[in-house]
């Protein structure tokens, strides 16, 4: 089973790489003057990040924002489409160095790649001050989750390597919704392995797990934030390249890191995100 996952996946990344590059390709005339050297450096640093677990798309939300590369209304679909060929590299990594269940793995992949699938194009048509508030929800609880992990608060998982019965059935639910979640901004990563934790499977799990799913559920809406003509192409295609290279610098070269240093970070930086989606979306404290 977890042979036909590659394969699929491997097809699905193909046809959407060539759908990709080519609308990039057409498109490439009306590139702006932003720096390939910056946004390079984000898709590296912040890819290096997500292949450690740690996530990219609050940093790369918060730097788009800080110095202002890409417009509020596409940083969605920037994201998701300039992250979607390193997502696939993490979850080939992944699916082949942990052990986990087939039917977990699928039924999960499958779930939140619907999600995204009925999501994206939802989104894609949103007004920029709706994005705006559904990413600084979302970007507020993926805080709030990480925080509680940092603090202890949440179960440490268990040592399962899948799920049957009515947690099977909870996790394919949830993963259905966090998949549409992510076409708005919002990382699949965070809540993907807070379940796991929850439910009891070893903590290994998550990161084919989540990779996997990611990547489906990537493939599956990026494409229709190419349709819409919803992302930044320079931004997107610098995400690709150095994001790619970032994933095998961080899964062959790097063997260990103090992560407890770089979570705390990204858990300030999200929270600092939301505030900032918040006041552009015109929510204020009276």
């Amino acid at each position: 089973m977890v042979i036909i996952l590659k394969t699929l996946l491997g097809l699905m990344a193909g046809f959407f790489s060539l759908y990709y590059f080519k609308d990039v390709f057409r498109n490439r005339k009306p590139f702006s003057a932003k720096p390939y050297s910056g946004l390079s450096g984000i898709g590296l640093f912040t890819n290096f990040l997500d292949t450690l677990g740690i996530g990219s798309f609050a940093q790369q939300t918060a730097l788009f924002k800080f110095f202002k590369l890409v417009d509020d209304r596409i940083i969605p679909g920037t994201m998701n489409v300039g992250n979607t060929i390193p997502t696939v590299a993490q979850a080939f990594i992944f699916m082949t160095a942990v052990e986990i269940d087939p039917v977990t793995l699928v039924s999960v992949a499958a779930a939140a790649s619907l999600g995204a699938l009925l999501g994206a194009g939802v989104v894609a048509r949103l007004r920029r001050n709706r994005i705006q508030l559904g990413m600084g929800i979302g970007l507020l609880l993926v805080g709030l989750v990480i925080l509680a992990g940092l603090i202890e608060l949440l179960p440490l998982g268990g040592e399962a390597d899948g799920l049957s019965g009515w947690k099977l059935l909870l996790i394919i639910v949830m993963s259905f919704i966090f998949g549409a979640l992510q076409t708005i901004g919002i990382g699949f990563y965070a809540p993907c392995m807070a379940m796991v934790y929850a439910l009891g499977m070893h903590p290994l799990t998550a990161f084919p797990l989540m990779m996997t799913s990611t990547a489906l559920l990537m493939l599956a809406g990026s494409s229709r934030f190419i349709k819409e003509n919803a992302y930044d192409r320079k931004t997107a295609i610098a995400l690709t390249i150095a994001g790619t290279a970032g994933v095998f610098l961080a899964a062959f070269v790097v063997k260990s890191l103090p992560l407890i240093v770089l979570k705390w970070i990204v858990c300030v930086v999200v929270f600092y995100t939301s505030v900032v989606m918040f006041k552009s979306a015109g929510i204020r404290n009276k």
